[in-house]
């Protein structure tokens, strides 16, 4: 793990958001992550950052054998070759005022080692001041340049002549292999849940094994929902020898992107598990690892492994980041939205920028419109949002499927396809007209299947337009899924005015009046309940009626919860309490009156 002072890291955002951040705030020692999930991008951007650093390009055509791994080991090997430069002259730069140099210690938090020596360099001279030059040059680390894998985007691939390629050539175990043959020394996060094939092949690499000297030159990362799923995750790549140095928790949906929604269980009390069970989980996970180490005739560690929890989700203020690391003795946070308006850091259009500081509340919702199947944040005056309408409007509705990265659906091919492509959505139209005579039961269904987006094109369209790189296929459509949490935030900033405002030297939040990110969670949690509820126009399965209720009594058990938290909460500015208890009294009452939607329903009628 980097030895920075940096209580923070940026999460994978999007494809193009963040597929080059590390060069821009590694060097200060932040760490980032870029997801693996498009080749053709990444392959664009080697591309261009060849050009810029004056650096030899050979492109890897998408016909080459083991195209997609190759481009995504030249592509991580330039991150760190650029990344490297940045550091060597960082580190020969001097204290001047605006250097790189001094920018790297003014960014770190007030109180940590490296900037209270940085502190004490400002009022020293003569030979103090060279000694304390020459150690915190030596100090000076960059940040990781971690990589994201979508576990559950890994379809199969094919030959030219149509015959599938074998398991190791799908999309995840490709990106795997990328990131395992290339010379970062940093982490793999594996988010969307478990993927017992991909797990398996994480065997294959040395790198993720313990070196003569019991080191890691490569890490994993699992981003998780909670403790369960930590800890069966965990414990299955402890049986092959594979250590988890991190659990990254994520609010189920007070996040951007997909939201990963839990049965009503929420993140204060999902944390508390993780700070109860913290030693178990190591302790049951260590045991496994050396067994498994040693049965393979493997190294071992030679002193004990770091295991980092972390979380990410709807923090915005340096109140609730404090608390977060206090109280539930945390590693560290991620803050990813709010990097959305920092062009510094992260590739967003001009367009989209001034969109999004100047959104109100209602352009934020959660949509249907992710091929996955799983619900999406989305932002309803992004630019492939108006494309969306606009094709549906000239019967053309859908999207040309080029890259191909979500297609699993095989209803009415043999070989899949995306159900946002424009051949899956006439076909679905079609069979909709006919299974649906009544007039408002089609267009209702019909709604539902144009609402599906080109997620692949869309997401990789920021990086490509911000940086003035030609775009593929001519398709200039921006698709954003900020969280909830940046409807609070409307200034475009520079990375000290952001990095000050996570460590409390600034304040970025506009004048809206924000609840406590708990607050803000639990009523996205009854809202979706709500919304669920009434999809069902009163008619339940008994199925239906228990997850229901489940969830009903996961969040009343949530509230409890915050209650009895609230006297610890008190002594972190920017946490309004009264607000706390009051909003906890609304969300109880509103949850207890679910029964209302039909009497038929004990089982969600107060006990």
């Amino acid at each position: 793990m980097n030895s920075t002072n940096h209580t923070f890291h940026i999460p994978v955002m999007g494809l193009g958001f963040t597929i080059d951040t590390p060069l821009k705030v590694a060097r200060f020692g932040i760490s980032s992550a870029l997801s693996l999930a498009d080749d053709h991008l990444l392959e664009q951007m080697r591309e261009f950052y060849a050009a810029q650093t004056g650096r030899p390009f050979d492109p890897i055509p998408a016909k080459s054998e083991d195209h997609r791994a190759k481009r995504i080991t030249a592509y991580l090997n330039l991150l760190k070759d650029i990344v490297d430069g940045q550091m060597e002259r960082l580190r020969d730069g001097s204290f001047e005022q605006d250097s790189d140099l001094t920018r790297y210690f003014e960014l770190l938090p007030e109180g940590a080692p490296m900037k209270n020596r940085y502190v004490t360099l400002r009022g020293s001279s003569g030979n103090e001041r060279m000694e304390l030059e020459a150690a915190l040059r030596a100090a000076v680390t960059a940040g990781d340049i971690d990589v994201n894998i979508m576990t559950k985007v890994d379809k199969t691939n094919y030959a030219p002549d149509g015959t599938p390629l074998p398991p190791e050539y799908s999309d995840a175990s490709a990106a795997l292999r990328g990131f395992a043959m290339s010379e970062l020394q940093s982490s793999v996060i594996l988010s969307a849940g478990l993927n017992p094939r991909l797990y398996s092949y994480f065997e294959q690499f040395d790198d993720f094994y313990p070196d003569g000297q019991g080191k890691l030159a490569k890490r994993i990362i699992l981003k998780v929902s909670d403790y369960r799923s930590a800890l069966i995750q965990g414990k299955l790549l402890a049986k092959k020898g594979l250590w988890v140095s991190e659990f990254r928790i994520e609010s189920g949906l007070n996040c951007g992107g997909h939201a990963f929604i839990s049965d009503g269980v929420l993140l204060g009390p999902i944390m508390e598990a993780f700070k109860s069970q913290r030693e178990v989980l190591y302790a049951e996970m260590k045991q496994l690892c050396d067994a498994a180490l040693a049965a393979k005739g493997r190294y071992g560690f030679v002193v004990a492994p770091s295991q980092r929890i972390t979380v990410q989700g709807g923090i915005g203020t340096v109140g609730e980041d404090r608390f977060l690391i206090d109280y539930y003795q945390l590693d560290g946070t991620g803050w990813g939205s709010p990097f959305l308006l920092v062009p510094e850091a992260t590739n967003v259009d001009d367009d989209t920028l001034t969109k999004l500081a100047n959104a109100q509340p209602d352009d934020f919702y959660l949509s249907d419109a992710s091929p996955l199947g799983v619900p999406f944040h989305n932002f309803r005056l992004s630019s492939s949002e108006e494309q969306r309408k606009q094709r549906v409007v000239r019967n053309r509705p859908g999207s040309p499927c080029h890259k191909k990265f979500l297609s699993f659906n095989t209803e009415f091919t043999d070989k899949p396809i995306c159900t946002a492509s424009r051949q899956y959505q006439n076909l679905k139209l079609k069979e909709a007209r006919a299974n649906f005579p009544d007039e408002q039961v089609y267009r209702q269904a019909a709604e539902a299947i144009v609402e599906k987006d080109c997620l692949c094109e869309g997401l990789a369209a920021p990086a490509v337009l911000t940086n003035g790189i030609p775009p593929k296929h001519k398709l200039k459509a921006v698709t954003i899924c900020p969280g909830p949490n940046l409807v609070y935030f409307s200034k475009i900033a520079s990375l000290k005015e952001m990095v000050g405002h996570i460590y409390g030297r600034a304040n970025l939040l506009n004048s809206r009046f924000r609840s406590n990110l708990f607050v803000n969670e639990l009523r996205l949690y009854i809202d979706y309940l709500k919304g669920e509820i009434e999809k069902q126009q009163q008619q339940f399965t008994e199925k239906q009626i228990n997850h229901y209720r489940r969830f009903r009594d996961n969040l009343l058990q949530g509230i409890e919860y915050y209650r009895s938290i609230i006297p610890s909460m008190q002594q972190y500015a920017q946490t309004n309490m009264d607000d706390m208890k009051s909003a906890m009294e609304a969300a109880e009452e509103a949850l207890l009156q679910l029964a209302a939607f039909d009497v038929k329903i004990p089982a969600l009628k107060p006990a």
